[in-house]
């Protein structure tokens, strides 16, 4: 039996987090995920501020080790923050590890989010050749697949366009066929695939598949699509909280990743009204979290966005002990794991707080969907008492999602998804 091609060995890799007033996170994007912790500074800003600091120790993988033999289709499934993107850039050689050894032969080719490895200001057929030429490639070897790379991507009529004006579709078209053809030992593909549409995922998945099979070429593939990935991996890695939970044959890992989703619905309908756990300290309750539309209905989990002008967020419970310093309030995601902002109750001017007396309140904060990008959104609860420690997070369970679905402008010339976090509807007067 040959040798793997990818040996990991007792790999671990943490992040010193370091917990001040006013401090901001430096950490990666998948640290930030887990990050609400960080919020010390918000609301009132009269009065000392209590600048005491502290650190701890944040593990995204701890002690992981396994092998992957050349030819397989590896699907690294898990919760948001389990560590799975941590692990592929670490085999991407983009993350060192804190400890542990990984051994790689070959070339690696990663996709991990949009536009990996471009050039903004280089136009397509410039940004190609670059790619190949990071991957080691000679100019020969690159324009030998330069035609099934455009034919792939689908981007003929823009090749020489700057890839800054590229929609998000068109940068993942481009970036997978590169990445696909200039014929890597290792590919590696995080969910920037979610970023397509249905038709050139399954182009995707095809291509994957062949390199695979008829190229003896090993993928490695992030998704929480559990079709997608029983359809190409022939065995998988399930990761929890940094850890390898199975190592297996594909359908056994996938099998234990759903009892395990099961079993947290379960629990969570247990402890509380529609799913979410009922939190409960010294100083409130919370009942229940929910969305709605402007017409009072709850927001389905897939909404059209040109029939939706609003969404509302609805926070229910009970103050046990008034408190002037609580701060209730929620954070966003979108579905990279980004944060799009936090904000609590007391971020308006004072006048305007909505004062938390002892006994039930209901809170609602209203969000206007003309700034959200189309594409999916996780929303946490989150508390604290201002300036002095957090109360609620969510960690790397998103307690409320929803996903917009549409072309929310009028604009013929705004059709689709933009490349960009946020894509507001803006509006213009001609002065």
């Amino acid at each position: 039996m040959s040798s793997p091609i990818i040996q990991v060995n007792n790999l671990s890799k943490s992040y010193t987090i370091s917990h001040e007033g006013q401090e901001r996170y430096t950490a990666l994007r998948d640290v930030i995920a887990q990050r609400t912790k960080k919020i010390f500074s918000f609301g009132k800003r009269s009065g000392p501020v209590n600048r005491s600091s502290s650190t701890e120790e944040f593990f995204a993988l701890k002690d992981v080790s396994f092998n992957i033999r050349q030819g397989d289709r590896v699907g690294i499934i898990g919760r948001n923050g389990a560590g799975k993107s941590t692990l592929l850039k670490i085999i991407s050689r983009i993350t060192e590890p804190t400890t542990g050894t990984v051994k790689i032969k070959g070339r690696v080719a990663s996709l991990l989010e949009v536009g990996t490895g471009f050039h903004p200001e280089l136009t397509g057929r410039e940004n190609i050749f670059l790619n190949g030429a990071i991957l080691g490639m000679t100019r020969a070897e690159i324009k030998s697949q330069f035609d099934a790379i455009v034919d792939f991507a689908e981007i003929e009529k823009f090749l020489d366009t700057p890839v800054k004006r590229y929609s998000s579709g068109m940068y993942v078209r481009l970036a997978f066929a590169v990445a696909a053809h200039m014929e890597p030992e290792i590919l590696v593909v995080d969910e920037v695939l979610a970023v397509g549409d249905a038709q050139f995922q399954k182009k995707c998945l095809g291509k994957m598949e062949d390199v695979s099979k008829n190229g003896g070429r090993t993928v490695l593939f992030v998704s929480h699509n559990m079709n997608m990935i029983s359809k190409l991996c022939n065995t998988g890695i399930l990761l929890q909280h940094g850890q390898i939970v199975i190592a297996d044959n594909i359908y056994p890992v996938i099998d234990k990743y759903k009892n395990e989703k099961q079993d947290m619905k379960s629990r969570l309908s247990q402890e509380g009204s529609g799913g979410l756990p009922v939190y409960e300290n010294e100083f409130f309750k919370i009942n229940d979290f929910y969305l709605k539309d402007v017409e009072g209905d709850y927001l389905p989990s897939v909404v059209e966005a040109r029939n939706l002008s609003e969404i509302e967020i609805y926070i229910e419970g009970e103050i046990k002990e008034k408190n002037e310093k609580i701060c209730i309030g929620f954070d966003v995601f979108n579905e990279k794991d980004e944060q799009l902002f936090y904000t609590f109750q007391t971020d308006q001017p004072e006048a305007a707080w909505p004062k938390l007396e002892k006994g039930p309140f209901v809170l609602k904060a209203t969000l206007p969907v003309t700034y959200f990008n189309e594409g999916k959104y996780f929303i946490n609860l989150i508390a604290a008492l201002h300036a002095e420690r957090m109360l609620l997070t969510s960690n790397d369970e998103k307690t409320l999602s929803f996903e917009l679905v549409g072309n929310r402008s009028e604009s013929p010339y705004w059709q689709g998804k933009k490349h960009t976090v946020i894509a507001p509807v803006i509006k213009f007067i001609k002065l």
